[in-house]
């Protein structure tokens, strides 16, 4: 679980974000996309199939001929966000396609809205463009309608999403995602780092990696080989880190379980080949609140590898999510957490309350917790998450350090240092002397003012 980018909607997204120049008689398709990260490289895949298959990408629902809704499905409050965007689209457009992870439960879909024109499931790139083709048939122009060589992006073009594999081999009873999207599979090596390396020639300052389990990618290809630029390269998270930090852009990893491989990342981080971020979704500290959720139970020995993870590379920030009032979590469960929190000093941390999803196996257990505990207990928690988020800050104020620029306009820059991911991390303001910056400069500042999640600093 983790903390995602705000939807995009056509009604919302940044215009600069689609071409809107439409020749006459070419169809047009808007999209929603809700979700992850990774559902937004769903969205991008499918729109540059549509866009290389002739259609135009409309920023608004009234200029399409028909809207694709990629939807999410992980909680019961995601899918009751996914039903209204699907409402939305149909009251406003009419002609609606649904696919994505709540598309796994189709009856669901059509019993609240039995006018789509069809439902999908995730990562059904050819159900989905069948769909359009079948309501919005194509009519393309090859020597007018030129795809960029990167595809379509939903992101600004400074930054970009890579996903490395999709599904999940885990089975933590609270997650239905492997019911969704299946087993692990992993692309290939080579296929990864290609895409990787044309996004830094097009521009990309930021590669941002995303699956569901990245440490373990490419297990199920049991670490193959394959060539790559005279060599060959293997399919394990270590060597992609490795051969992505050649690229000369910065490479943030996202979803990192705390394997014991893990460590061989930190020597890249201290290189300054990758990033020194990592983003481990510890969940929960108590060995039996662990078991209950059927994950690692070892959070003693997670925090020996947290040192030694710092010992190596000090400058390491770690980010992660947790769950509070899980079924049969006690009291000194949660102060279990609070106290591992407390002694792990995480430098970003994201908290979700516990609640049902329709088909997992946590909803059987036993004991759950009231919803006034969960809220009591989750703004205990994040009290104490703010309280060390703030004095970490605070000890950077009079740091120099380098900050990549997101967006700038008439009251200042708004940046991230290394240590933030974008949509869900800090940001780093600069309010004097901003003027000639541009998104996707990356530029060296001193911090001067520190908050509880963001800092304000000057350029050198």
């Amino acid at each position: 679980m983790s903390q995602n980018p705000p939807s995009l909607r056509p009604d919302l997204a940044p215009k600069p974000l689609f071409d809107t120049a439409r020749r006459e008689g070419q169809p047009t398709i808007g999209m929603v996309s809700l979700g992850c990260p990774k559902a937004l490289v769903d969205s991008e895949r499918i729109l540059t199939r549509l866009r290389a298959e002739g259609y135009a990408i409309s920023p608004d629902y009234a200029g399409a001929d028909a809207v694709i809704v990629n939807t999410c499905g992980f909680l019961d409050s995601a899918k009751a966000e996914s039903l209204e965007a699907i409402g939305e689209a149909l009251a406003e457009n009419g002609r609606v396609i649904v696919t994505g992870c709540l598309g796994a439960e189709p009856d669901y879909i059509t019993g609240a809205h039995p006018s789509v024109l069809a439902v999908t499931g995730p990562h059904q790139y050819e159900q989905v463009l069948d769909a359009v083709h079948g309501a919005v048939p194509p009519s393309p122009d090859p020597f007018i309608d030129l795809l960029p060589a990167t595809g379509v992006s939903l992101t600004p073009r400074h930054y970009s999403y890579v996903k490395i594999s999709e599904g999940c081999n885990h089975a933590c009873k609270f997650c239905i995602i492997p019911d969704m999207r299946g087993r692990l599979v992993s692309r290939p090596a080579h296929a990864v780092l290609r895409e990787a390396e044309k996004l830094v020639e097009a521009g990309v300052r930021e590669l941002l990696v995303i699956s569901q389990d990245t440490s373990a990618y490419g297990l199920d290809r049991k670490h193959d080989l394959k060539p790559w630029k005279g060599g060959e390269v293997r399919s394990h998270i270590t060597d992609l880190a490795r051969e992505m930090g050649r690229f000369g852009a910065w490479v943030r990893l996202h979803y990192v379980y705390p394997y014991p491989h893990v460590r061989e990342l930190i020597p890249l981080m201290a290189e300054g080949l990758v990033l020194p971020y990592l983003d481990i979704p510890f969940q929960h500290a108590h060995p039996d609140t662990l078991k209950r959720m059927a994950r690692p139970a070892a959070a003693a020995k997670t925090l020996d590898e947290i040192a030694a993870w710092r010992a190596e590379c000090p400058e390491i920030t770690l980010r992660s999510t947790f769950i509070v009032g899980y079924p049969g979590e006690t009291e000194a469960e949660f102060q279990t957490l609070l106290d591992w929190l407390e002694e792990a000093q995480l430098d970003r941390v994201g908290c979700f309350q516990y609640e049902n999803v329709a088909g997992a196996r946590s909803n059987a257990l036993p004991d759950h917790v009231p919803e006034d505990v969960k809220q009591d207990r989750w703004d205990r928690f994040m009290a104490r998450a703010q309280a060390i988020s703030e004095a970490k800050l605070a000890a950077k104020v009079g740091q120099s350090m380098q900050v990549i620029v997101d967006t700038v306009d008439d009251e200042g820059a708004t940046c991230r240092t290394k240590a933030d991911a974008p949509e869900i991390d800090g940001n780093l303001f600069i309010d004097d002397g901003f003027e000639a910056l541009k998104p996707g400069d990356i530029v060296t500042v001193t911090v001067e003012e520190a908050g509880e999640y963001d800092l304000w600093g000057r350029l050198d």
